[in-house]
Formats: structure tokens, sequence, C-alpha cells
């Protein structure tokens, strides 16, 4: 269990979780299970699960429904982290190799598939219609978000926009979908759900900020991946765009041309540019910012110890380095 005191308000559902997910993971196909098994065995954070937990329980939500739910959310997350390392041709993902590296492309694929179908079914099991309805449009809207990503691949006109539309959709999708289906599932107040709506949106959307910072700033042991993935994958994330848009002439020359032809020969060049442009400082701001006003979402809750880990959790989420 991880040391941290929002792991510690839960730690004996999340202990359940887990033993949710290892009976789920079983299928009458071995490989289904040892790919399943492999990529959740991972050591992953699973903020997403412990969103659902701490927020459901924020609300007076117990049992074992609230566990299925948290289940659920981390076999979405699977499903689109086996997707993601495919099209993004990973090597390396939380300090070990990717399944697509291990298994191939087409196992990857379909035992992604194999979770998002099992997560469905889960989402059944809870016979919730507000619940499956927000979960089904959410892996609608991450799709999409994943897709536009895709699209912009290279694309040195991207704009702060643009990006910030991507990462709503790729990344702070599941954690709104987290956040607001807790909410659901406890039968909250429209003014509560709304709030943890926004919460899990805003908190999203600082992780991926401070994920895309980290790119840049931080090493592969740490991270647990390859430093400079998104640049040799030519994705125009914050840090590049912001140093085409103010950064000098030169610095954004070598931006550019670095996003068109992608890979990373020039990732020294391009850390300096992004450092000395002020980009980093500008993205770190911005995440900042995000925490301050997901943490003022959560007043619409009532003050318990749940409350106070969810706190500690969006300032964690800025404060990692990895």
């Amino acid at each position: 269990m991880q040391p941290q005191a929002f792991y510690r308000a839960v730690a004996d559902d999340f202990s359940a979780v887990d033993g949710i997910i290892k009976k789920q993971l079983t299928s009458r196909v071995p490989l289904v299970s040892k790919i399943g098994d492999y990529i959740t065995s991972a050591g992953g954070k699973r903020l997403r699960p412990l969103l659902v937990l701490l927020c459901g329980k924020a609300l007076g939500r117990e049992g074992d429904d609230l566990r299925l739910l948290a289940a659920t959310i981390e076999f979405l997350h699977t499903a689109t982290l086996l997707h993601d390392d495919v099209v993004d041709m990973s090597g390396m993902r939380r300090g070990r190799s990717t399944a697509n590296a291990m298994w191939g492309n087409a196992p990857s694929v379909l035992v992604g598939d194999f979770l998002y179908s099992r997560s469905f079914e889960m989402m059944v099991e809870l016979g919730s219609m507000p619940v499956m309805k927000i979960l089904s449009q959410a892996t609608r809207i991450i799709a999409e978000g994943e897709v536009l990503q895709l699209s912009k691949v290279r694309d040195a006109s991207t704009t702060e926009e643009t990006y910030m539309e991507v990462i709503r959709g790729k990344t702070a999708m599941l954690f709104e979908a987290s956040t607001h289906s807790a909410a659901a599932l406890a039968g909250a107040s429209l003014e509560q759900s709304e709030a943890l709506r926004t919460f899990g949106d805003h908190l999203g959307v600082a992780f991926q900020l401070v994920d895309d910072l980290l790119d840049y700033r931080g090493d592969a042991e740490t991270l647990g991946k390859n430093v400079g993935d998104d640049l040799a994958e030519g994705k125009p994330t914050l840090p590049l765009i912001y140093t085409m848009r103010e950064g000098t002439p030169e610095q954004a020359a070598l931006v550019r041309q670095a996003i068109q032809k992608g890979g990373i020969e020039d990732l020294e060049s391009i850390r300096e540019a992004v450092e000395a442009s002020g980009s980093l400082d500008y993205t770190a701001q911005l995440a900042r910012d995000y925490v301050a006003r997901a943490i003022k979402c959560l007043g619409a809750l009532p003050a318990s110890e749940y409350r106070d880990a969810l706190v500690e959790l969006s300032e964690f989420a800025v404060a990692r380095t990895h």
C-alpha cells in the first residue's frame, strides 16, 4: 500500500478493489489473463479508482457497489493504456516493457477490447443507468480525444486551445467520469454532482499538464517511461506550443522542425529551448491553477477525512515527479 494518507483513508476498500480486478481478469483464454495480469500488476498509482472510493465515501456511500465501480474504472483505464501504447508504438511504461513490446500489437489491442467489454459487464452488474450513461459517454469522448491527438501529430500549427481539447478528452475525461459516477452512485445532490464532475475535470487537466511538463524535466528512471516520448512521436504538447508562440525565433524554429520530423535527435536542444522560453514554468503554473480550482470545488462536500484526502491527492498531482 502506498504511504500517502489519501491511500490510507480507504486502505481496506483499495485492497478489495484489487481482489475484484484479479477475479474479473479471469478468462478461458490463458493469453488474455496473462496480458491483463501483466499490465494491471505494473504498479501504477490507480488514482482513478482511488477517486471513486474517496468521492463515494465522502458522500456517505459504502459497500460492494462502490468497490465494483472503482474496479470498472480501472478496467476502462487499463484498456486505454493497452490501445495507447500500440498507437504510440511505446516500448516502456511504468519502468518496464509495454504489453505490445512483449506480445505484439494484435494481442494488446484484443486484450484491450476484452477489458473494455468486461468493464461494461461490470457496469451492468452495478445496475445504475446514471452510472452507465456517464461511463458510456466517457469512453466515446476518450476515443474522440485520442483520434484528435492522432490527427495533430507532427502538426506544428496546433494551438493551446486545441491542445486543451485533446487533454480534456484523452485524460481528464476519465478523471471526470470517476468522480461524477461516484457522485451518481452515491445519490448526490445536483450541486454536489456538478461540483465533483468539475473537480475531476480540473484535476485531470492538471495531471496531464504535469505529465507533459515531466517529459522535459523528468528522467527515464523516475518517470518509468522514456523521456522525450512525446517529442519522438511528434506530439505538440503545451511546452512546445508555448515555446513556438513565446520563444525567440530560433527557439520557435527549432521546436517547429522537431515536431514536424519527430524523433529525439534534438532532444537536449529542445529541452534547453523549452526551459529558456519559460514554457515549463508556464505549464507548471497552469497546472497549479487548475488544482486550486479543483480543490475549491470540494467545498460542496461535507467535512471528512475523505474530503481531506481528496485535497491531499490534488496537491500530490502537481507536486509529483513521475
